[in-house]
Order: structure tokens, then sequence, then C-alpha cells
């Protein structure tokens, strides 16, 4: 790659850039791609190679890279309004694109406040259901639950609620400590056992830590239907009714991290609609700009809101940053609802997944696979390695070789592609993937 474009930009970057969720060594034998342009699902380097996007940027680019209609919305608000501060101001994408997630949850949640990202929106709910305590006279109720291989980002509060040791450990005298429920994972069956028992028995330890330090918990946090971080841990929708139930009986507010798992990820546009219930708190970030800017929400009961409705200052809610629901990135959202609603997105989804998974089927049944698992527009299997160090970075630098963007978390294989494929692109991927894992499988 030395002397080509994408080398030069790659040198560039690595003097300059401290990229995320990387250690950096390990782009001295595996250099980063430097992206020239894209569109639809590939990406393109600037030597002309392409990469099929089959992660969604990290779960963000729901409708495609350089997406027509987003960048018309776009260009448009540009000339309109690019930021104004939205303390004591307000603006039309704010205010239309609060009121269409309202109508989407039902108007059981509403007055969205806004975020830049997935962790600081955590940080909101967290700082929310403690002050609405306090609010409330109930000022000792600032404990939290988290499940057991929990990921909720990686700022200060949200690394709290976390449970992932390789984020959560070199920070541990930093954190404030939380509760560990038992996950619901239905990887975690007993010979005998069902998905139903496994999640009957992580309710049974939510129950226990609730009816402990009942009087002290402020809220419980999940990722409703699949533990995203933790290797796609999935569990089914009797699971949130249970933890709705177990809230309501001790006292405790239900935070919804949707940030991966919502904008129609799992089947329905909120997770939590599966279950026929709604949490205190929803966090929306990731796919609701379509990928294209930085954006995260959270929206909450009446009741909530209400909790802070005061003469009194010291009452109300003074979380804040600079690009709070910044116009473009609330016109990109307000886009990508449109895109859902005109083009039938759900039902289109709902085809694609039976060819995908289809398509799958011989890697499902390969014996060096196990736990193959599908959650609407999320399919994941885990490699049998027997401990081999390195498979997942094995597996991406092999799968751009095969023209993918593919990470493994771990020895978990998984995708979640964006929303505009067909049985084509199903068959096409579907290949590319069984004869990436041969290529590692084989070479371990």
């Amino acid at each position: 790659m030395s002397g080509s474009r994408s080398g030069d930009l790659v040198a560039r970057s690595l003097r300059s850039v401290w990229h995320p969720c990387t250690q950096m060594r390990h782009h001295e034998t595996s250099p980063p791609i430097a992206v020239a342009h894209a569109h639809g699902a590939w990406l393109h380097d600037a030597d002309g190679r392409r990469y099929f996007d089959a992660i969604s940027s990290w779960w963000v680019n729901l409708f495609g890279h350089t997406n027509a209609r987003i960048n018309h919305a776009l260009k448009d608000q540009l000339d309109r309004l690019e930021h104004a501060m939205l303390a004591g101001f307000t603006h039309e994408p704010v205010v239309a694109l609060s009121e269409k997630l309202s109508a989407l949850a039902g108007h059981a949640l509403g007055h969205c406040f806004f975020a830049s990202d997935g962790a600081s929106a955590v940080e909101i709910a967290l700082k929310m259901s403690a002050h609405a305590w306090r609010n409330a006279g109930h000022g000792g109720k600032r404990e939290f639950i988290c499940l057991q291989g929990a990921y909720h980002g990686e700022t200060l509060g949200a690394l709290g609620v976390t449970d992932t040791a390789l984020f959560r450990e070199p920070y541990e005298g930093l954190l404030r400590a939380s509760h560990v429920a038992a996950s619901p994972d239905a990887r975690q069956a007993q010979p005998g056992e069902s998905a139903a028992d496994v999640e009957q028995r992580a309710l049974a330890s939510l129950e226990r830590l609730l009816q402990q330090r009942q009087g002290h918990i402020a809220a419980v946090i999940v990722e409703p239907l699949v533990q995203c971080a933790s290797g796609m841990a999935m569990h089914g929708a009797a699971y949130l009714a249970g933890v709705r139930r177990l809230c309501d009986a001790y006292g405790a507010h239900m935070i919804a991290d949707e940030i991966a798992v919502g904008c129609g990820r799992t089947g329905s546009f909120f997770a939590c609609e599966q279950a026929g219930i709604w949490p205190d708190f929803l966090c929306l970030s990731k796919g609701i700009s379509g990928g294209y800017l930085p954006l995260s929400l959270v929206m909450t009961r009446d009741a909530i809101y209400e909790a802070f409705y005061d003469d009194d200052v010291r009452k109300g809610f003074l979380h804040s940053h600079s690009y709070t629901g910044n116009p473009l990135a609330c016109r990109a959202a307000l886009e990508v609802l449109a895109i859902f609603e005109d083009d039938d997105v759900l039902a289109r989804n709902r085809v694609f997944a039976e060819a995908m998974t289809e398509a799958l089927q011989p890697l499902a049944h390969d014996p060096r696979i196990a736990n193959f698992r599908q959650a609407g527009m999320i399919w994941a299997c885990d490699a049998v390695i027997d401990g081999q160090p390195g498979f997942s970075r094995r597996f991406a630098a092999e799968a751009a070789r095969n023209e993918l963007l593919l990470r493994p978390i771990g020895s978990t294989i998984y995708l979640m592609p964006p929303y505009i494929l067909d049985r084509q692109d199903a068959v096409w991927l579907a290949e590319r993937i069984r004869r990436t894992f041969d290529a590692v499988m084989e070479a371990a």
C-alpha cells in the first residue's frame, strides 16, 4: 500500500488521529481502511477497492451512504438554519421530531431531551431518574441495576451501568458501582432448560436485588431484546414485560437503552413494542439520524417531566451541551422517519430478513458454528474456536479481502446490514461470509 493514495492517507492518519475502540499498535500490521467515497451499501477506498458495509458503519447507517433523500433534506436545511442554542430558543426540526417520536410511542412517551451520542443519552436517563426521585422526596433512590454483560457506553456514568470488563476495569476507581442482575441470554440455557427458563431465572435474580435494595434503586437499565456488545445476546419479549412488572411492583424506573436496537433494528420501530410495554425512559441514537450526524435523545413519561416542573430552578433538569437539538441532525432524523413511513420499511425488512436467514442456513448448520440466532435485522452466531486468540481481527482482515466490512465481537460473527438490500444481496452476502469463515478457520 506504500506510495498509494490510501497508503498516504493511512500514514497521515496514524501520525495524527487516535482511533476509537482500537489498540493503536495493531495498526502496524492491520492498517485502517482509507475511505474516499461511499454510496448505498458500499464503501470505496482511495485506491478503488470496495467494501460492503454489512454492519451499517457501527449500526448507524440505515438507508445507505449518500442517501439521496437525506442529502436533499440536509442541503435544504443548511440554507435555513444550521444551529441555534436550544436554551431559550426552539426551531421546527426539533419540535417536529419530538412530536413524531411521541406519536410513534402512542404518546406514552414524550418531551424528548436531546444530546449527541448514545452514552450521553444514558447519562441523561440516569441523572433524570435519580433527580426525579429526589424531587419527589425520595432522595435515597440513587442506585441502579444493570444486567450481566451489559454495555451502555463509555462515559463515566454509562460505564457505571456497564458490566463489560474490557471497557470498565481501567476506570473502576472512578465509577459509581451498580448492582448486576443475571442476563436473560438464551445461550446460558443448561441441559433441559429452554430460553424461557433462562429468562425466568434472570427475572428472579432481578427481583432479589429489587427486594434487597428496595427504597434505594432508582432504575433498572436494559437493552431490549438484544444485548449487542455482549456478543449479540438475545432474549424474548416476555422478559421485558417481566422487567416492567417488577419495576412497577418495587417502585423503580425502567430505562430502555434502544440506542442500537431501536429504529427498526429488531423488527419493530421501538424494540419495547414487541413486549407491549413502555419504559419510563427510552434512549435512542445511532440509526435515528441515518448515520449522518451525531444525535441522541431520551424520551420519558409525563410524570417524570412533571417532577421537574417547578418555580425552583434547582428542581429543573439543568443538563445541557452546546449542540443540543441541532437542526441539521434533527432534519436528518425527520427524513429517516419519513422514509420509514413512505417505503413501509418494517414490512420490507421482514421480507429481506426471511431471505437472509434462508441464505445463511449453510453457515447456521456448520458444526464449527454454535447458537445461530436472529432478531429482526440482526443475525449472529458463535464460532467454535477453542480459545484461539485474535479471531475477530483475523476475521475482519479476511472479510476485507472478500469485500466485506465485518467486525466480530470476540468469537461472535454478526450482521447488521442497512435496510436497502434485496434477495440477491442476501445470497451474495451469505456466500462471502461463508468464504471468509472457511478461510479463517482453515488458517487457524
